[in-house]
């Protein structure tokens, strides 16, 4: 039927579409499948590339609710004469592909997929449609903000984005807009002013909106604050608490003090984007902690204006400079920003905890005391172990002294538990340069011995340095729903992870050790991730935020990651009906493990080795960034009391090469 242009096919019950039903159709023009169960029972259909073909005569193409599945294809924003597209009440997942921002489409329905995964991603193709009509995207789950450039839809008439997950404020221009007369944006979580049009309908319920009516306005605090949080990307964590005309009414991170925003508090909090200068109009702010995040970009010179500030934390980030002149009672954090110049502009001083100038020898670096610059510090360590390799055998000597000392203290008297230290050698590969060995000595807390000799678990695990982040096994019950089936996230060699929801609505993942697993091996790891993980702190490493014990019970409290495992990603996604990693997002995950493994294995003031990296162990949250988990495996310990061995543990394949390389090594005691 090469001739045929126009199928009305619809409102039938056709239940089967063959695979080349579009094959030869080259002079289509229009064809509607719509209200057909076709593929139903056999999973449903994708649209075909044959279609493609049809460009430029295809004008309208309408799929409503005939069983669609997959995602929208690419081809169809370059079909050049296409002007109504309706793919409605389907099960389509994933974004509007990005050809459509070039497309003619004058109608698009998308409204109300039918999966519990709809579709989704950002809006900001549609500031590429000029011709746009009519856009019906409600029902859905797209996020993000109303693109600014929505603005550029001159023609648009209709626009419903009603019921998905938008956020952030309503741009001017889309009000603004001359023939718009119909507008939903009811159920998102949209903030700032409500709008309204000068003619025509717009209904926006169930909104954060500070300002509901025309003639309300917004408090000043609370506008400097949206366009924080908007210049930060809009973190997951903020949307849907930072709502209504009132920052000091449960607003997540805010601190007031007589009515006034005096701290605001978000460490690990997926702050992307820049810092906005707004904050220098929180006149009464004296704490600003935004570490371990991922802002970029300057320091607002506006900061220097808050006449009340004490403290501003921004380490572990990815901010240069140079910093604006901060008053000297100032505690300007910068350390883990590698690439900031601590400068300071004309009569200020560089802070207090930032990294010194490259140029000056021997000054402490930016990741603990005594720390130099990369570049400095290999150097250095070439140098001083070509020549100092018998002091370092002598140090070993001292410290398994000290250890022994320290084991009879402990045996012999009431003494807390104090760290012991324990050396961990890594040869260089024998074909590098210099042929060195590195000497790594790092510190591994011992939770206590009774006087008996004998591990005492259940006491003395409360003695390591993390006492306040211990968690009642009872509010861990009741975040997990008693750790339901339905909250599993995952499970591992030691047990399984859930997810939970504390009571002010934090979202938490917790890792319960089954009572099957728990072995000496099993709670050196719980131990061991205690310790390290309440000592390293890196934007890419998973936050620990405490630990339950009861009885049995052994339980890790962390950060929840949104995304999962990348192994779900790479390897599973169609299982999971998940969209494919661009280049774009496995190039940011592969730096993001780069840094954190950096900072684990050279950076950090006590350095430690992964000995599990794997993708089942790297953890990705809401903005697909990636985080580093499962410490277990990390602490090495002495073995005898005149050589000092490291066993090869975790799994093979996933090792540092020059770990997985080693043997064992004797370190003898001079005579």
């Amino acid at each position: 039927m090469a001739a045929l242009r126009h199928a009305y096919l619809n409102d039938n019950a056709f239940d089967a579409l063959p695979k080349d039903f579009f094959d030869g159709l080259d002079s289509l023009e229009e064809i509607c499948l719509d209200n057909n169960p076709l593929n139903k029972t056999a999973g449903g259909w994708e649209i075909p590339p044959a279609l493609a073909a049809s460009s430029p005569q295809l004008q309208s193409l309408r799929l409503t609710n005939c069983s669609l599945v997959g995602g929208i294809p690419a081809f169809l924003g370059g079909m050049t004469g296409l002007q109504m597209l309706t793919l409605s009440y389907n099960s389509l997942t994933g974004p509007i592909p990005a050809t459509f921002a070039g497309s003619g489409l004058q109608k698009l329905w998308l409204n109300n997929q039918l999966g519990e995964a709809k579709l989704s991603g950002t809006l900001d193709v549609l500031a590429g449609m000029a011709d746009l009509q009519q856009a019906w995207l409600h029902g859905n789950q797209f996020t993000g903000p109303i693109p600014d450039a929505i603005s550029n839809c001159k023609q648009l008439v209709d626009l419903k984005l009603n019921n998905n997950d938008l956020v952030g404020l309503v741009p001017p221009g889309l009000t603004a807009l001359p023939l718009l007369r119909d507008v939903k944006l009811d159920n998102n979580n949209l903030v700032g002013p409500a709008p309204a049009l000068k003619s025509g309908n717009l209904t926006s319920s169930h909104n954060g909106f500070c300002a509901v009516k025309p003639e309300d306005k917004c408090a000043p605090e609370v506008m400097a604050l949206l366009q924080f949080q908007a210049e930060a990307g809009y973190p997951v964590k903020l949307t849907s608490s930072w709502s209504g005309n009132d920052p000091c009414k449960g607003w997540l991170g805010v601190t007031c003090s007589q009515g006034k925003v005096s701290v605001l508090n978000l460490p690990s909090s997926g702050l992307n984007g820049t810092i906005s200068k707004s904050l220098g109009d929180l006149s009464a702010l004296s704490d600003i902690r935004l570490d371990s995040n991922h802002l970029t970009g300057h320091v607002p010179d506006s900061l220097t204006g808050l006449k009340l500030l004490k403290k501003l934390d921004l380490g572990m980030n990815d901010l240069n400079g140079p910093l604006p002149a901060f008053r000297p009672d100032v505690n300007v954090i910068l350390t883990g920003n590698p690439n900031f110049n601590t400068k300071t502009s004309p009569g200020g001083s560089a802070p207090k905890d930032a990294p010194h100038s490259p140029t000056t020898p021997g000054a402490p670096g930016s990741q603990g005391q005594g720390a130099a610059s990369p570049g400095q510090r290999n150097k250095k360590s070439k140098i001083l172990l070509a020549t100092t390799i018998p002091v370092a055998i002598g140090v070993v000597a001292l410290l398994s002294l000290g250890a022994v000392v320290l084991f009879c203290k402990k045996n012999g008297s009431s003494v807390q538990p104090q760290a012991t230290s324990s050396v961990v050698v890594h040869p260089r590969n024998s074909s590098g340069p210099d042929n060195l060995v590195k000497i790594v000595m790092t510190s591994n807390d011992s939770f206590g011995a009774t006087s008996s000799g004998t591990s005492s678990r259940d006491s003395d695990i409360h003695m390591i340095e993390a006492r306040n982040f211990v968690i009642s096994v009872q509010v861990l019950r009741c975040a997990t729903k008693n750790f339901a089936p339905d909250n599993v996230l995952g499970r591992g060699g030691f047990g399984v992870v859930y997810k939970g929801v504390l009571h002010d609505g934090t979202m938490i993942a917790v890792k319960r050790m089954e009572s099957s697993v728990i072995s000496n091996k099993a709670l050196d790891e719980f131990q061991a991730e205690i310790a390290i993980l309440t000592k390293v702190r890196h934007r890419n490493l998973v936050s620990i935020m405490g630990y339950g014990i009861e009885g049995n019970e052994r339980l890790l409290v962390y950060e929840h990651m949104s995304n999962g495992a990348l192994s779900k990603h790479l390897f599973h996604w169609k299982q999971h009906e998940l969209e494919p990693l661009s280049w774009k997002k496995r190039l940011n995950i592969a730096l993001d493990v780069a840094r954190g493994m950096e900072y684990l294995h050279t950076l950090a003031q006590q350095c430690y080795i992964h000995r599990d990296l794997k993708s089942a162990n790297i953890l990705l949250g809401d903005d697909f960034r990636a985080k580093v988990s499962d410490f277990g495996l990390l602490k090495s310990a002495p073995d005898g009391n005149f050589s000092v061995a490291t066993r090869l543990a975790g799994t093979f394949g996933y090792l540092a090469p020059e770990y997985a390389g080693m043997k064992y090594f004797d370190l003898f005691y001079p005579a």
